[in-house]
């Protein structure tokens, strides 16, 4: 039996590519760079994260990585993420999934202590129990170091969760443990790509209401 859900964060709840965007702009335009990113073409490096994010969406005028990344990352704390930066129905269907008795949790790339920033921001902090996000000593997805985590402060077993994401990164994490998933098809995956063993959903409140309608998730991963 299903008792806890965990969820992606970007791309699953959150909707960060306009902030990303807007900050690697602003690093950009303090360079006098005239760089332009597409927000089109951006969308799937969300998912990427780190250091490739940041490399790819630079282009050109990229320097060293590491070092934008850790600049990228400094000016991401300085940014408040805003409600309606939150896919519709999250705030709602999150808060119907946790009065049902479902244990909430993130498993995310995201630094953790940007993971917890987004979500005070957004005002979902409350309804997580767990919140794993990158840190020293752990690989971040598809490596399943983070998802371990997650399982071993949670006290539970793959076959009691599901796991919730919308990227290639999430779906191979999902397998790796074989733990069950479901897909968000709006989030960072490539253009058409959809998972051939999963639930599949193009909106948040559909998924919750499936959930807690009692789907039997179609893989076995």
């Amino acid at each position: 039996m299903i008792r806890h859900l965990i969820f992606d964060l970007d791309g699953t709840l959150v909707d960060s590519c306009a902030i990303c965007i807007d900050i690697l702009s602003g690093l950009l335009a303090d360079r006098g760079s005239d760089h332009v990113i597409d927000p089109v073409a951006a969308r799937p490096w969300m998912s990427q994260g780190g250091a490739t994010m940041v490399a790819a969406l630079l282009g050109h005028a990229c320097g060293d990585p590491e070092t934008e990344l850790a600049e990228f990352r400094a000016r991401y704390l300085t940014v408040k993420t805003p409600v309606w930066a939150l896919f519709p129905g999250v705030k709602a269907s999150l808060a119907q999934l946790r009065q049902a008795g479902f244990t909430l949790s993130i498993c995310s790339n995201k630094p953790q202590n940007l993971c917890e920033k987004v979500l005070l921001d957004t005002g979902l902090a409350p309804m997580f129990n767990v919140v794993v996000g990158s840190q020293a000593g752990l690989s971040p997805k598809p490596a399943p170091d983070l998802m371990r985590a997650a399982l071993k402060r949670l006290g539970a077993s793959a076959s009691d969760c599901l796991f919730i994401g919308d990227s290639e990164l999430d779906h191979q994490v999902a397998k790796i443990e074989r733990m069950p998933f479901v897909f968000m098809t709006y989030g960072y995956a490539e253009a058409g790509w959809l998972p051939d063993d999963s639930d599949c959903f193009d909106c948040f409140s559909t998924m919750a209401r499936a959930v807690l309608d009692g789907i039997a998730p179609a893989n076995a991963a």
